[in-house]
């Protein structure tokens, strides 16, 4: 974690010694890890100093260490260097989502916000061939940091750019953390799977144990019936889901109020007033062997909820659009509160797991008083979320050792995987390209942390193999299924339990196997998982899918787009194969004998259909 203290200054040494440039824009230029990088800003009294470190043959960790003698406010000041936009197609960030083009140096849009509750301090420039160009991190996922690359029009140069302390900040007089820069010539996903690595690594970052229910299919009550939860029609639901194989529910926002209106205003008491015998109901869910997870906005208190008087004094704003003041977790009582309600959910009513939803919520802003008085016992409002859910996690985890934890994008960065187990992407329903593309970000950087699709849902009218493509945009990630299992057609049924029964068979290559995100300025069009001596592809556009000497014995081709070629381009001769096509409900429609000679071959596969190829002819060596 960075280092803050309020404490004498610390010296430094073994620093590279800063050349200044302009006297009238305080600029000072360091050498490392192969670029002139130029600190920009007015340090107001603080001394900058940075560190290189040599990792490995175009892999370097800078250390970066800001003082001063007493106690003040640090500065805002960046980092910032250039390099030639060779073979540059795109940048990768935790929020780009949908569009990794590079954007232009005068576009504030070139940089994202990262901290605490909200996206990772990353970027990584990735050229044609999915090769890594530059990736670079910092170490402090705490406070925020504005990074993020944009090219200049009149040079053709890529300037990068780390913002530190872009908001007001508690006085101190050191400060650490560490930039990470890879140059490597590897695949940008390796690159980042390794920033991944290393965030694990840091201090106080150690990511939650992950439970094995965190990675099972998942029922969702959020798309299926939104507020209006009923008990009885959900152990319905619940007993059929189990069959198809899903075993946890997430009964989301609704149980805690009789309030539909969608707003948080009676939000804070926590009391299942829909769901009157909220044991029961759990009970009845253990019977069937199914987890329950209940949804909490931790940060709300609404203005109608008892609790109202007692907090809204200790509260950082009041959110009138939301109905619902915004508690302050600088407020010992705050903390302890939230604390106590989640530990009675389980003690009271033996739930499994929570959906804690709205974290991001917890910032301060131009009207936040900084500082540790009034009964606060700290002055950063990131520090004193982070105490909290750090001892929350703790406290639950007494109670449950297995607890699970949801979290939902933007707020999944290093520090949110030592509280949470379970990273979701944002809301996106019935927008399989957007799950495919959150989910396979999620993918890229949370390690073991067990990454879900949004819940998925379409309209019970569509054709079943295109409201097939909602699970299998997915299928790299653990999915959450939210449509009324009891009124869905019977084909649409069958493709869901077919397909979720694959996706179990296969999670060990599908969630745990390595993983390449092709192509992510074209949104992935393919997936790959690799592992066991299984290869499995999902193909989700008309692009060739490159087979070569490693790959397994088995390979299964998923095609989730909406016309039936699937072209592979082999590489070296592969040798004989066996092939069966099924539909997307899992009936057998074609099989034969082939040979993945050098070259391209073709083959017709229905609409969210599987192609499966095994070797019939295995050389010693190949799996």
């Amino acid at each position: 974690m960075p280092t803050h203290l309020a404490g004498p200054a610390v010296l430094l040494v073994g620093a590279l010694v800063p050349m200044p440039l302009f006297a009238q824009e305080p600029r000072s230029v360091y050498r490392a890890a192969g670029y002139d990088i130029t600190a920009e800003g007015d340090l107001k009294g603080f001394t900058l100093e940075l560190t290189p470190t040599r990792i490995a043959g175009g892999l370097d960790v800078v250390a970066v260490k800001l003082t001063s003698p007493t106690p003040q406010p640090p500065p805002r000041f960046a980092l910032k260097w250039s390099l030639p936009s060779h073979d540059v197609v795109g940048q990768w960030a935790t929020g780009r989502q949908m569009n990794k083009t590079i954007r232009p140096d005068w576009s504030s849009g070139r940089l994202q916000a990262s901290m605490f509750a909200r996206e990772a301090p990353v970027s990584c420039l990735f050229g044609s061939d999915d090769g890594n160009v530059l990736t670079f991190a910092v170490s402090d996922a705490l406070d925020t940091v504005l990074i993020g690359s944009g090219i200049r029009e009149e040079d053709g140069l890529i300037y990068n750019d780390i913002t530190f302390f872009s908001e007001p900040h508690p006085s101190l007089t050191h400060y650490a953390a560490e930039l990470r820069i890879d140059r490597r010539a590897v695949p940008y996903w390796t690159a980042l799977e390794e920033v991944g690595e290393w965030w694990a690594r840091q201090p106080g970052y150690e990511p939650a144990r992950v439970p094995e229910p965190a990675r099972q299919p998942v029922y969702s009550t959020w798309y299926s019936y939104h507020q209006s939860v009923d008990a009885a029609v959900l152990l319905k639901e619940v007993a059929i889901a189990k069959r198809m194989g899903f075993d946890s529910i997430i009964v989301d926002d609704g149980w805690q109020t009789l309030d539909s209106a969608r707003g948080y205003a009676y939000t804070g008491d926590w009391q299942p007033e829909r769901m009157p015998d909220m044991k029961g109901f759990v009970d009845g869910c253990h019977a069937l062997g199914v987890k329950v997870v209940l949804w909490y906005a931790v940060p709300f208190v609404g203005k109608n909820a008892k609790v109202a008087a007692r907090f809204k004094d200790r509260s950082l704003r009041c959110e009138d659009g939301l109905g619902a003041y915004v508690l302050d977790p600088r407020y010992p009582e705050v903390r302890q509160y939230l604390i106590e309600i989640y530990r009675k959910a389980i003690q009271d009513w033996g739930i499994d797991g929570f959906k804690l939803d709205f974290i991001e919520r917890f910032a301060a802003d131009e009207k936040t008083v900084l500082s540790a008085t009034g009964g606060r016992d700290f002055a950063s409002v990131n520090e004193a979320t982070d105490r909290m859910m750090t001892d929350i996690l703790a406290d639950l985890k007494r109670a449950k050792p297995d607890v699970m934890i949801e979290f939902r994008q933007p707020y999944i960065g290093p520090l949110i995987r030592k509280y949470g187990n379970m990273f979701r992407a944002s809301d996106c329903p019935n927008s399989y390209l957007a799950n495919r593309v959150k989910t396979t970000d999620l993918r890229l950087l949370s390690g073991n942390t067990a990454v879900h699709a949004d819940m998925i849902m379409w309209h019970y009218g569509e054709r079943v193999e295109i409201a097939a493509f909602q699970l299998l945009n997915v299928l790299f990630s653990v999915p959450q299924v939210s449509v009324r299992l009891q009124e869905i057609p019977r084909e649409h049924f069958a493709m869901v339990r077919f397909y979720t029964s694959y996706w179990r068979a296969n999670r060990p290559v599908l969630l745990d196997g390595a993983f390449e995100a092709r192509a992510p300025a074209a949104n992935y069009p393919v997936l790959v998982g690799r592992g066991g001596g299984k290869q499995i592809v999902g193909v989700y556009g008309d692009a060739f899918v490159s087979l070569d000497r490693r790959t397994p014995a088995t390979i299964d081709l998923v095609n989730a787009k909406s016309s039936g070629a699937v072209v592979l381009a082999v590489g070296e001769d592969l040798g004989p194969y066996r092939y069966t096509i099924r539909d997307c409900q899992g009936k057998t429609v074609g099989s034969g004998q082939t040979r993945l000679a050098k070259g391209t071959r073709g083959f017709n596969v229905p609409v969210s259909g599987l192609l499966t190829l095994e070797r019939t002819d295995r050389p010693a060596g190949r799996n």
